[in-house]
């Protein structure tokens, strides 16, 4: 080991004792996602990273690293772009890596403009002031966030540190990170053992409280099947599930304690990552859950994340493939209008099979218009953005998710489509909407979705109710705001009257930048606000929320069934707008070979018999049953061809294995032409 990375260590442990010693440490505690970590009220580190203070805390700026020498001035704004401080730059001082005292600052969101002689903004920063927590954040809190930590920080653990404190002062739960597969296992077998950025950002993670999901999405060369995936190769799962037994399994031991979940893939079902069938999402699915459990049974493993609108054929695959017994979540991503979520995500609900819904990415991207690589978005979009936060969460908890990650903390555009996500700025100085994140992880912590009230002749109003502990007080809260459902440019246009009984005991009123407010607003508009009640007011209103779909029992059986079709026989298909999937095409009233498997995920030998269930119509499979013996952590091949003559259809077989249990397979088939 070579002194830099021993000091480099040296240091994270530092780092991560400091955390674990700052604050009152909450004890455990049983809670509904079963992973708990020590945490404690956290407090910022001491050099402020992105300039964010506690209330109470004086105020200092770094200066930015390019700012000009001639700058003359400074002045302060909030976000209405008031002023509420200014001063004289001290003459001859090197301003380069020098800070500013701003002195003590309300809760709030503020841009420092620095002004030249003639008083042009010659460059500028941005600040926060965060509402101090009083409690640690909940083990069962909702609001979490993509971090991206060791994909922001590569192999640099004072800014993964830096992150890591920024998410815990914003009041979250859980983070997202990113893991490559590729970096893990350059070789078969070959997993490296040496320190890398995935462990230092997990560790610093956990240590700051923070749980943390991990996910990967692509798969090392000498995995990869060139044969049947082509240039997708990479970006497809492994044809050999045993590889990704083996690899899950690694990696829930070697994280163990500090990565709480895990997503075998992102976005499985569109193209950009692999473009899946639903039968292969299935398959890939029980040999990564297989894989995690044998590595650490007690580690909450998620869907491999379903994006784009959620489809009722997506739903129907994963149920005729029984697979709703290899997942403890079921995880989405959406990138809709958060006033469509509940109508939207009907299809995802039957699809969790009342199991946990997490919704592990989400937003509505806005157009920056600054040049690269800062990306800045208008002032005006800024602020969008920032009411957008609130409306999100709630919506998203009202429409049945139990765990939401907005995307993304860290500073992050897509030049292909001009839109900037995320919550900083390169340097990590806060946008606004990051200081709204930090209101709903304070004021809806712990919070569990009571219902949506409707207010009479008022479509455009939203109120939902939660039960939630801000503050560390179990209380009633209502967010409520009104908003059209129109696109950024029309939005915090609609007023809607909301005069609240007078005998409801309001205890306080806070803004969406989480700014205590004089009294609950005559009106609602695009800015929430949070109510805060006693637990129990809400109780005599009548609220609605979607219920979530019956429980199916698990029957988990370790051995795995899969067909491997070359990706030139699969075409992309849409079964709603805006949605995404694929399926097998093959070319009508002619033979085609199917290439079948069937693994033993165990240490004992299997035996059993697969038999064919159903059939399109006009369809024809032979052999219709197969005898089958596996042997350990083995896998077998066997054949059948298949003649389809019009339309489309599922092919389900079912397998017997005794004491292993029963296994299945559905997949969809449509005659035709791919190029048509």
């Amino acid at each position: 080991m070579t002194p830099y990375n021993t000091l480099r260590q040296l240091i994270v442990a530092i780092i991560v004792c400091v955390f674990l010693c700052v604050g009152a440490v909450e004890p455990a505690m049983a809670v509904e996602d079963g992973q708990v970590v020590e945490r404690a009220i956290p407090e910022p580190l001491s050099d402020h990273p992105g300039n964010v203070y506690l209330r109470d805390q004086t105020v200092w700026v770094r200066l930015p690293q390019d700012m000009p020498e001639d700058v003359k001035s400074w002045r302060v704004l909030d976000d209405t772009d008031r002023q509420i401080g200014h001063g004289d730059m001290q003459p001859g001082r090197t301003l380069v890596g020098s800070r500013l005292r701003l002195g003590d600052l309300d809760v709030g969101w503020y841009r420092v403009e620095f002004l030249a002689a003639d008083g042009d903004c010659a460059q500028w920063t941005t600040a926060a002031v965060l509402e101090r927590l009083k409690a640690p954040v909940p083990q069962d809190s909702p609001v979490c966030v993509d971090s991206a930590t060791a994909w922001f920080a590569n192999s640099q653990p004072m800014d993964q540190a830096r992150l890591a404190s920024l998410a815990a002062l914003a009041g979250v739960n859980w983070v997202r990170d990113r893991l490559s597969w590729r970096e893990m296992e350059a070789l078969p077998g070959q997993l490296t053992t040496g320190q890398t950025t995935y462990d230092t950002a997990a560790w610093i993670q956990t240590g700051r409280g923070l749980k943390v999901l991990q996910v990967f999405h692509s798969t090392p060369s000498w995995a990869q099947d060139t044969i049947l995936d082509g240039d997708l190769a990479g970006g497809r799962f492994p044809r050999d599930l045993r590889l990704a037994y083996r690899f899950c399994k690694a990696m829930a031991q070697r994280f163990s304690g500090k990565v709480h979940a895990w997503e075998p893939w992102n976005e499985a079902n569109i193209e950009m990552f692999g473009g899946h069938t639903v039968d292969e999402m299935c398959s890939y699915q029980k040999a990564a859950y297989l894989g995690f459990k044998a590595g650490d049974p007690e580690v909450i493993v998620g869907w491999n994340v379903y994006t784009t609108l959620p489809t009722t054929q997506h739903t129907q695959g994963l149920l005729e493939n029984e697979a709703w017994s290899y997942f403890d979540t079921y995880n989405i991503h959406t990138y809709e209008w958060a006033h469509d979520y509940a109508r939207l995500w009907g299809p995802a609900r039957q699809a969790a099979c009342g199991k946990p819904l997490w919704v592990t990415e989400a937003d509505r991207g806005l157009k920056y218009v600054g040049p690269e690589p800062w990306c800045e978005l208008s002032r005006e979009d800024e602020l969008r953005k920032a009411r957008y936060i609130a409306q999100s969460y709630a919506s998203s908890l009202h429409a049945g998710s139990v765990r939401h990650f907005h995307f993304v903390l860290g500073h992050y555009y897509e030049k292909h489509n001009g839109a900037q996500f995320g919550l900083l700025r390169k340097d990590m100085t806060p946008r606004p909407a990051y200081v709204a994140l930090a209101a709903v992880g304070r004021l809806l912590a712990g919070a569990e979705c009571l219902g949506r009230w409707e207010l009479p002749d008022r479509p455009e109003a939203h109120v939902i109710a939660f039960r939630a502990r801000p503050d560390g007080v179990e209380r009633d809260v209502l967010v409520a705001w009104a908003e059209k459902p129109v696109d950024w440019a029309e939005r915090n246009k609609t007023r809607v009257p909301f005069p609240l009984s007078e005998a409801w005991r309001v205890e306080s009123v806070w803004d969406c930048l989480g700014r205590r407010l004089e009294a609950a607003p005559a009106e609602l508009e695009g800015r929430a606000v949070f109510i805060v009640l006693p637990a129990g007011e809400t109780k005599e209103l009548a609220l609605s929320k979607p219920e979530p779909a019956e429980p199916r029992e698990d029957k988990v059986c370790p051995v795995v069934l899969q067909v491997q079709v070359p990706r030139g026989n699969t075409v992309k298909i849409a079964p709603i707008p805006w949605s995404q999937g694929f399926e097998y095409c093959i070319e009508p009233d002619r033979p085609f070979a199917l290439h079948l498997f069937a693994y033993n995920f165990t240490d004992e030998p299997v035996h059993g018999t697969l038999r064919l269930d159903s059939l399109p119509e006009g369809g024809q499979l032979e052999p219709r049953q197969w005898d089958l013996s596996i042997e350990p952590m083995d896998r077998t091949g066997f054949e059948g061809e298949l003649r389809t003559s019009a339309g489309s259809g599922t092919i389900k077989l079912s397998g017997d294995f005794g004491a292993a249990g029963r296994s299945v397979l559905a997949f969809r088939v449509q005659a035709g032409n791919r190029e048509d």
